[in-house]
């Protein structure tokens, strides 16, 4: 009797340890299952809730069993407390990871890119298409009246200090976050080397900035920025007017100009380097890299004057003296006429 009892309770206790074991084994494989059916992003907005959140993952069918990811929710208590920011499910997540992505806030970055800027409204409204705060939320850190100051800048000089790139940064980064990135990157950029050339130059950061993006603005020829760099130098050394016809149309405020006349060179506008001699109280648009790096590793030459190529290439020709320039102009002219461009 004895020896059928111990047998009993032998059994007994391996189904026990079998059914315990077997539970175990399938709470285990739940928490390590693959959770993400396909991979994918997602942006997630201010205040949603864990069954909005539920129902997009559904509806994209990035999740393989919603109902799992439902019970890790209760499990680790995500329910009410999704955060905003923009997200990437991988394939190869598990449940409870998916669970604390959201939870915990662990964004992926976005990539922002900015360039070819002219004014910082523009600047403002690009931004904010890639990052969650609206353009007049930008526009509102971005225009105020202390905002130049509170970075070290004039409120003219102050597009200088957005270096057009590509950057990370996170989808919820508020406006004031996205300026003191800026102005790190701005520093990072003036490297030693940067700020050696430029005081040899003999001048400022902004200055540099400033005749880049006239630079700019006259060539989008990389391979000839450092020419008409050089240009530029050479008048400011001898007191010349700068006599840069993209100042002439920041005057007038008028983008669409493509024949700069005489009459616009007498505006009276301290952008009009036609009048006014030195270099403008900032830069007329957002000046790149490249012409930066034009500016700073500009072309030794004795060229005082350059004008388009009549083959609307792009490129232009030089001159050393007014009678070889006034040529070239001419050639301009005619070519100007004949393409009816007035």
């Amino acid at each position: 009797m004895k020896k059928k009892t111990k047998r009993i309770v032998a059994v007994t206790l391996s189904v026990v340890i079998v059914a315990g074991l077997s539970a175990v084994l399938t709470g285990y494989s739940l928490w390590t299952q693959s959770a993400v059916r396909e991979g994918g992003s997602l942006y997630i907005e201010e205040g949603i809730s864990y069954g909005e959140l539920s129902q997009e993952l559904a509806d994209r069918g990035y999740i393989g069993n919603i109902r799992r990811l439902d019970l890790f929710s209760r499990l680790l208590g995500m329910e009410g407390s999704v955060k905003p920011g923009h997200y990437v499910v991988r394939t190869g997540m598990t449940y409870p990871q998916v669970v604390r992505m959201f939870q915990r806030g662990f964004q992926t970055p976005v990539n922002v890119t900015f360039n070819n800027i002219r004014l910082l409204p523009q600047l403002a409204g690009r931004v904010s298409r890639q990052l969650q705060p609206d353009s007049v939320a930008f526009q509102q850190v971005i225009m105020s009246d202390t905002t130049p100051a509170y970075y070290g800048f004039t409120p003219e000089g102050f597009i200088g200090m957005f270096i057009p790139n590509t950057y990370q940064m996170y989808w919820t980064s508020t406006p004031q976050m996205f300026l003191d990135r800026m102005k790190r990157e701005y520093d990072n950029f003036w490297t030693g080397e940067r700020d050696r050339k430029r005081e040899e130059l003999g001048l400022t950061r902004s200055e540099v900035s400033t005749i880049a993006s006239i630079v700019y603005e006259e060539t989008k020829k990389t391979d000839e920025m450092p020419r008409v760099a050089g240009v530029y130098l050479n008048r400011l050394r001898i007191g010349m007017p700068l006599e840069a016809d993209p100042t002439v149309i920041f005057a007038m405020g008028d983008f669409t100009i493509k024949r700069v006349l005489i009459a616009y060179t007498k505006v009276d506008h301290p952008y009009n380097t036609y009048r006014n001699t030195g270099i403008p109280p900032g830069p007329i648009c957002m000046p790149p890299v490249t012409a930066i790096d034009a500016v700073l590793g500009y072309e030794h030459h004795d060229y005082l004057f350059f004008c388009a190529k009549p083959d609307f290439s792009g490129y232009h020709s030089f001159a050393r003296n007014l009678r070889e320039h006034n040529r070239n102009s001419q050639l301009w002219r005619d070519a100007l006429n004949r393409a009816g461009i007035r």
